[in-house]
């Protein structure tokens, strides 16, 4: 018998997870940038503004807006998701671990967690949907 076990059926779906893994936090980090540039949906500023482009968090409102709609179609992957790693290492570390170096009280919860995250999709990959995968194919004939 040829028949897959139930945990071999499980693990054959772990490309598409983790497009999913890659696909929604791409996009929450895209709209993370359009409310500091664009203040969409809302504004994250203080008194309704967005943050000047040529700024520091400018620079990081364009990385994540750029980055994460990259992500979210899964084009440059590894390389986009290890810099948007080590913005998000630089946000903690400036903005959030002086305050404290527990990330639950001071506020870095979801940069911490977008560093691994991406850190991990560097190493990890697209998954199966994916503009990367359709040109590897495309590439190789399938």
């Amino acid at each position: 018998m040829n028949e897959k076990t139930f945990a071999e059926k499980w693990a054959a779906k772990a490309p598409y997870v983790l497009s999913l893994v890659r696909i929604v936090p791409a996009i929450m980090i895209m709209f993370s940038g359009t409310m500091m540039l664009f203040g969409f949906p809302e504004t994250m500023e203080k008194g309704g503004g967005t943050v000047q482009l040529f700024s520091q968090a400018g620079i990081g409102g364009l990385l994540m807006f750029v980055g994460g709609f990259l992500l979210t179609i899964g084009l440059f992957t590894r390389p986009v998701a290890f810099v948007l790693s080590g913005e998000m290492a630089v946000a903690f570390f400036q903005f959030h671990a002086p305050h404290g170096w527990l990330p639950n009280t001071n506020g870095g919860t979801a940069a911490v967690l977008y560093s691994f995250l991406w850190f991990y999709i560097a190493f990890a990959g697209d998954g199966k949907w994916s503009v990367d995968e359709y040109l590897k194919k495309r590439k190789n004939g399938d």
